[in-house]
């Protein structure tokens, strides 16, 4: 038998925690209450765990990567909530193309970094 895994969950810091559920939610996510009082974020099939845990270093210098047909439309939904004052940490820049790809940065009320890449 050779070893595999099935899925792999990402775990994700949070400052305030109730903040970054939030901001999470606005965005899309669909969460349910996991293991040791995480959260589940999902949207699609994409999943990552958020939890209760900060460390400055660690949230500014993580970066998840998702892949979507239409970052500009990210970017339209994004930056109302952004711009909504809600999440004074948050950010989010406009879109840039890089090698033929369009690419959108959001800064999650923590800092770690949303890449939508189309």
């Amino acid at each position: 038998m050779i070893a595999t895994v099935t899925e792999l969950k990402v775990y994700v810091p949070s400052e305030d925690f109730a903040e970054s559920q939030q901001f999470y939610r606005e965005l899309g996510f669909t969460l349910t209450e996991a293991w040791g009082g995480n959260f589940d974020c999902r949207l699609g099939d994409t999943v990552f765990r958020l939890q209760n845990y900060y460390v400055k270093d660690w949230a500014e210098n993580l970066m998840l990567q998702f892949d979507t047909p239409d970052a500009n439309a990210w970017y339209d939904h994004v930056k109302p909530i952004i711009d909504s004052g809600r999440y004074k940490h948050a950010r989010v820049g406009p879109p840039e193309v890089f090698d033929g790809a369009t690419i959108v940065h959001v800064h999650d009320p923590c800092g770690v970094l949303l890449i939508f890449i189309q």
